[in-house]
């Protein structure tokens, strides 16, 4: 696909209607993965015109979904000119195929329409190209299936390229390019782990903000920070990561971190092709999992993260509940454990909790102290109100004298000005 119609799928003028098809074999509540099917639908341009579910014990191997409702969902697209039909499940390449013969629609599954919305939102170097190895890491097995057409990638949701004027249906260069990306990553890896050692030895504490899409991860950074993240009521409107510095009541200076939102069954290959921008939750020294406290999956939405959390191996820090959005009206905001803070990004109600929570959950290196600084100290002294929560700051025929709580760095430095 060219460059001219990198972002075809989000004009408005131009929204595609689609066809919402699941199979329901009891492994997940098939009602909400659809509303969310559908938000994602949204967010990648498209209108959803019905659903169509089916019971069945498995998946069939050839359709996915039986003959005869297969039959249904194509006569359904032609009275109704849907020209998308979306599948809540990964389809494979035989799959996608028939259904298409069947239907003569364009046809995508959950993790197609992910990878769509991740092309367009994508805007680092490294996020784009995450999303390029995200992209051919799915096509690859599918090329014998989708035949022709990723030779000749059209327009519409579900065909957004990675980034080639043209994609080849050659196997030997799609790994070429899998594995010159892989090296490309391993590079930037290597720069984002020079920062993060440079942040540690520097004694910069972080925090990251996890948690499921569209919770107000970005509005939360954006209240905390002014720092102009993208904030909008859509699924992914976050993808690159965003990193702010922001002084806690107790003086101490640490870094937020707004990360990728996570959604129900995240394909692990997703997880692991953004695994090095997830590290910055991994790294960080406290966790706010933050959800949106009106939604009745509100709970759901907090273990997901979890879930995935446990699987970056970061389990073991100091994680915060924020249930977000709790000026909405709704009938009961879910009840969780102690470690738990209510707020409103929006409004910012709660905020002064929360940042008193992250301050008690961080390691405390903190000393409340005197100190008696000659006025040639002038600089050290400002060091100590830069970074310092002072209580009191006056000036003596001996000095600069001020009590404040500093951090045992600041405070190796000051050691030889404690009063008595």
């Amino acid at each position: 696909m060219g460059g001219s119609s990198l972002n075809k799928v989000y004009d408005k003028d131009e929204i595609q209607t689609a066809l919402l098809v699941s199979v329901d074999t009891g492994e997940f509540n098939v009602q909400t993965s659809l509303d969310e099917l559908e938000e994602l639908a949204a967010t990648a341009g498209a209108e959803a015109r019905g659903r169509v579910i089916q019971k069945r014990d498995s998946p069939d191997k050839a359709t996915c979904i039986g003959a005869g409702r297969l039959e249904d969902i194509a006569e359904i697209c032609r009275n109704a000119e849907i020209p998308l039909i979306i599948f809540d499940r990964e389809l494979t390449s035989t799959q996608l195929r028939n259904i298409e013969n069947a239907t003569d629609c364009r046809v995508i599954d959950r993790t197609m329409l992910i990878l769509d919305i991740f092309a367009g939102r994508a805007r680092s170097a490294e996020g784009r190209l995450q999303v390029e190895l995200a992209q051919l890491q799915y096509l690859l097995p599918r090329l014998t299936g989708k035949g022709i057409e990723l030779s000749r990638l059209g327009g519409g949701i579900g065909t957004r390229g990675p980034g080639e004027t043209k994609l080849e249906t050659d196997r030997r260069h799609i790994r070429r390019r899998i594995k010159s990306l892989k090296e490309q990553l391993v590079q930037l890896e290597h720069r984002r782990e020079t920062i993060r050692t440079r942040r540690r030895k520097d004694g910069v504490k972080t925090v990251a903000i996890v948690g499921y899409t569209n919770a107000g991860k970005s509005t939360l950074m954006n209240r905390l920070t002014d720092a102009g993240v993208l904030a909008e009521d859509k699924l992914f409107a976050t993808l690159d990561p965003t990193a702010r510095a922001l002084k806690l009541p107790d003086g101490r200076q640490v870094l937020f971190i707004d990360t990728v939102g996570f959604v129900r069954r995240l394909p692990h290959h997703l997880v692991d092709a953004f695994r090095s921008t997830l590290e910055d939750a991994a790294e960080a020294d406290v966790i706010l999992n933050i959800c949106d406290g009106s939604s009745p999956d509100a709970a759901e939405h907090l273990e997901i993260a979890i879930s995935l959390l446990r699987d970056l191996g970061c389990i073991d820090r100091p994680i915060i509940s924020v249930l977000n959005k709790c000026d909405i009206e709704c009938d009961s905001l879910p009840q969780f454990g102690q470690n738990t803070v209510r707020i409103s990004a929006l409004t910012g109600e709660g905020i002064d909790t929360l940042l008193e929570a992250v301050a008690s959950a961080l390691p405390p290196d903190r000393r409340r102290v005197t100190l008696v600084f000659p006025y040639n100290k002038g600089a050290l002294a400002e060091q100590c109100r830069r970074e310092g929560a002072v209580e009191s700051d006056e000036y003596t025929p001996q000095g600069n004298r001020m009590t404040v709580t500093i951090g045992s760095r600041l405070l190796e430095l000051c050691k030889d000005f404690i009063a008595e």
